[in-house]
């Protein structure tokens, strides 16, 4: 197999690396594993056990690798999602977080591995680009007070309502 990009997201896990790329395959429905190793003899895991699992998600390469205590997912390191409308933020609202997530503000939460997500309507980008900047600081007003991102909302502050 011949690597596509220079860059590829490696995900430390402590354990379930196989079971988080199950559920982000379930949860955005596109994607593939395209290589699962597994520890050895005498080992730092258990011979036998999944080690990394190398995937795709919505076209992207990332490895996943179950890498033990010795660090942890924090917010350091996250995925933004670029969510065409509401349905598509509810959606992967609801369903990122199932099985021990947690939801955070801003329109940010964290799946049950401890990695972090920010689900982002992609007319927000449109937004803070806006020339007047009585506009972006309405939009970024309403974000921070926001806990799942409402596009309606943010359109009213966007245009001073």
């Amino acid at each position: 197999m011949q690597i596509q990009h220079k860059l590829t997201p490696f995900l430390w896990y402590q354990q379930g690396a196989e079971d988080a790329v199950a559920h982000y395959l379930r949860v955005f429905g596109s994607g593939r594993v395209t290589h699962t190793q597994r520890w050895g003899e005498n080992a730092p895991g258990p011979a036998g056990s999944v080690m990394i699992v190398q995937f795709e998600l919505l076209g992207l390469a990332m490895t996943a690798f179950n890498g033990g205590p010795h660090f942890k997912l924090n917010e350091a390191f996250s995925m933004t999602v670029n969510c065409s409308d509401q349905a598509e933020i509810d959606r992967l609202w609801e369903q990122l977080p199932a099985g021990g997530g947690r939801l955070k503000s801003c329109g940010w939460l964290e799946d049950a591995w401890g990695l972090s997500w920010q689900l982002t309507p992609s007319i927000w980008y449109d937004m803070i680009r806006d020339p007047d900047p009585a506009r972006v600081q309405r939009v970024f007003q309403a974000i921070w007070a926001m806990e799942k991102i409402d596009i309606a909302a943010l359109r009213l502050a966007y245009d001073g309502a």
